[in-house]
This record gives structure tokens, C-alpha cells and sequence, in this order.
């Protein structure tokens, strides 16, 4: 197993727990109070075909795929061994476990990364296949853009995969519109869920995030030292230990 760890998401942690909080329900707010309408006719404009290419499958194009709790349950009935800790743990306590908001779809050991289900270019569970990859490329989050401009994004890697030639009818661009507005919405409300547990648990147990003791257990685990990671799921925590390889 490979753990992501990017600075940004290091800084955020130092954040207290309840302005994050805040942040985000403003942001569901914000989501709420979106047309659909607006997001359809940007669906429309788009245009987008998928080719089939799975550059979307790969770690290497997408990084992980995040899973909301009804995925999780789906995969376990499928799989149980598709699903690893999401990358990025937001905490880390002063006894050197991490907390994580989350699961992620595990990626095969190849040069691209490529899902758990990925098989000679086609997935294998495509009739079944989870929340965000129905609604891939479309999403509909707040998040700066190159120069720190914070606005709506709609769609992913535009002009890196698939083609734009597709005609959309209303009523399909609008089913888009609203299952993306929706899959944003849950994931929203998972994350809130997930800060306002860690919060509760930390108080009960007595526990503080401690950022030297996240850097110093990360080096740790990079060189081959297993970790503690609770994975927020169901309103509670699972327990995994995991090493790199």
C-alpha cells in the first residue's frame, strides 16, 4: 500500500475542527443553492463522450478514488480485498495513529495504477460500478484555480481523455446534473460526519493532533515501519495496520 500525503492537506489538519466543520457546511450550502439547471446546460456545452480510454481507472490520471459509505458496503459484498484506507490522513494522535475519513478503491501494482477492476481496459463491474464513477467527469465542488481563485468546478480533465462531439438531450443533461449534485452532497455530509466524530473521539479518549508525531510516523512508514489507521465508516471507526508494499 502507497499513502498520499500532500502538504496542502498537512496544513489543513492544523485547522480547528469546528471552523473545518463550518467551512463545509457553507460549501453544502452553497451546493444546495446551485441550479441544476445551470449545471445541465453546462453538461450540454461539454459535449462529453467517453472513448473508453480508462485513463479515468488509473492512479496515474486520476489519483484514488474515494468511496462513499454505500460503495463501501457494495465492495465488501464484492470484493472486501478492492477497498484500502483512503490516502491523506487528516489527524493523527499524540500515540502515532492516524484517522481518515474514509475508504478508497485499491489500485493494482502496475505502471499506470490501474482499479482493483480494471481488466484489459474495461471494467469488470461496470453495471455495478460506484457513485463517483457514474458521474465521472462531472462534479461540482468549490476549489481554487491556478491563480488561487476560488470558483465552481464542473468537469475533470478536459481535453485529456475522451471526446467532445456528443449531442445531450435535456432530460439526460439535467439526470446528470442532479446525480452529481446529489454525489457531492453525500460526500459533503460524510466528511462533516467524519470531523464531528474524530472531535467527540478525541475529547472522550483524550486525544490531540499532534503534527510533528504525523511527520515523524509518515517518514517512519515510508521506510517500511507499519502504521495505525482508523478508517471513518458508518459513523464509526475500523481499524487497519498497514505497511508500504
Amino acid at each position: 500500500m502507497f499513502m498520499e500525503i500532500h502538504p496542502g492537506l498537512i496544513i489543513l489538519s492544523l485547522v480547528p475542527i469546528p471552523f473545518r466543520i463550518s467551512a463545509l457546511t457553507q460549501e453544502q450550502n452553497s451546493l444546495l443553492a446551485y441550479p441544476i439547471e445551470q449545471m445541465a446546460t453546462i453538461v450540454r456545452d461539454v459535449k462529453f463522450r467517453c472513448t473508453c480510454c480508462a485513463k479515468c481507472c488509473t492512479r496515474a490520471f486520476n489519483g484514488h478514488v474515494f468511496l462513499l459509505d454505500r460503495d463501501v458496503r457494495a465492495v465488501k459484498m464484492i470484493d472486501p480485498d478492492a477497498i484500502e484506507p483512503a490516502p491523506d490522513p487528516e489527524f493523527c494522535d499524540q500515540n502515532g495513529t492516524y484517522y481518515v475519513s474514509g475508504y478508497a478503491l485499491r489500485a493494482k501494482e502496475d505502471e499506470t495504477g490501474s482499479c482493483w477492476f480494471l481488466e484489459n481496459g474495461r471494467c469488470r463491474i461496470y453495471e455495478t460500478r460506484f457513485s463517483i464513477c457514474r458521474i465521472y467527469p462531472y462534479m461540482l465542488h468549490r476549489e481554487p484555480d491556478a491563480s488561487g481563485t476560488v470558483d465552481w468546478r464542473q468537469i475533470s480533465g478536459i481535453d485529456q481523455h475522451g471526446e467532445y462531439d456528443r449531442e445531450i438531450e435535456d432530460e439526460e443533461s439535467l439526470t446528470i446534473a442532479r446525480e452529481t449534485k446529489e454525489f457531492e452532497h453525500a460526500f459533503l455530509s460524510q466528511e462533516i460526519a467524519f470531523l464531528e466524530y474524530v472531535q467527540e473521539y478525541f475529547t472522550r479518549h483524550h486525544l490531540r493532533h499532534v503534527q510533528k508525531v504525523y511527520d515523524d510516523r509518515m517518514r517512519a512508514f515510508v521506510k517500511g515501519v507499519p502504521i495505525r489507521v482508523m478508517v471513518f465508516y458508518d459513523g464509526q471507526f475500523e481499524e487497519h495496520h498497514i505497511r508500504t508494499g
